[in-house]
């Protein structure tokens, strides 16, 4: 039997450039903001107040987007659970076998990592707010919703291809500055880039890569000792 074609979910085409226009705002602008403000603030404070105020603005931003979405979720809980729970099997095997082929290779442990754990140490709650459950709702609507959403509308493959990217290079950009061995860290996003673009189009429900998210990096963190 012929699985039924779900209706796509997308954003409005000004979301979802308004979304990806909200990257570099993210990256660079909000912060250097701040600090021009507020230039006493702690590397924990600066990163929990942009990714706080980025989801305020973006869930203002798309909140039809995500109430319709909601809507999907509250229909087929079952369904999207058990994606986003695939999801995260399908990710710890991806992120095992990378570890064994590029532990020869990466020089040491994953400095986005181990800087989390660092802040985790002295900002314990906003890391975890920030980690749980602020990251994977603005880094899902601006790559998901955004960029793959956005490409999605005109070439499938492009849209894999460029959000998996994007996604990596979102991750590892600062560090590999300094030193370009820690480009091969982002080989470790790929495979998360990957299952979060799927498990969006397997469900149509921007909830699924958001819930999958949260899962990974609550499980990580709780697994590198945060």
């Amino acid at each position: 039997m012929e699985e039924k074609k779900l209706p796509r979910s997308e954003m409005r085409l000004w979301q979802s450039i308004a979304a990806i226009l909200w990257l570099p705002m993210h990256i660079y602008g909000f912060p250097w903001l701040l600090l021009r403000l507020f230039p006493g603030f702690t590397v924990g404070g600066l990163n929990f107040w942009t990714y706080a105020f980025g989801a305020g603005f973006l869930t203002l931003l798309c909140l039809g987007f995500l109430r319709r979405d909601f809507d999907r979720l509250w229909e087929r809980p079952l369904y999207i659970l058990g994606q986003a729970l695939w999801g995260f099997f399908l990710l710890m095997a991806a992120n095992f076998l990378l570890a064994i082929l590029l532990y020869a290779f990466l020089p040491q442990e994953n400095p986005n990592n181990q800087t989390i754990l660092d802040l985790a140490k002295t900002d314990r709650g906003r890391i975890l707010a920030i980690t749980v459950v602020l990251a994977p709702l603005v880094e899902e609507l601006m790559f998901r919703g955004g960029v793959f959403g956005l490409l999605r509308r005109w070439n499938r493959w492009l849209a894999y291809g460029l959000c998996v990217l994007a996604f990596g290079l979102y991750h590892t950009w600062q560090y590999a500055l300094t030193d370009p061995i820690f480009w091969l860290y982002m080989l470790q996003y790929l495979p998360a880039g990957f299952l979060l673009c799927r498990s969006y189009e397997k469900t149509e429900c921007i909830w699924t890569p958001i819930l999958l998210h949260m899962l990974n990096n609550t499980i990580s963190l709780l697994a590198l000792g945060g």
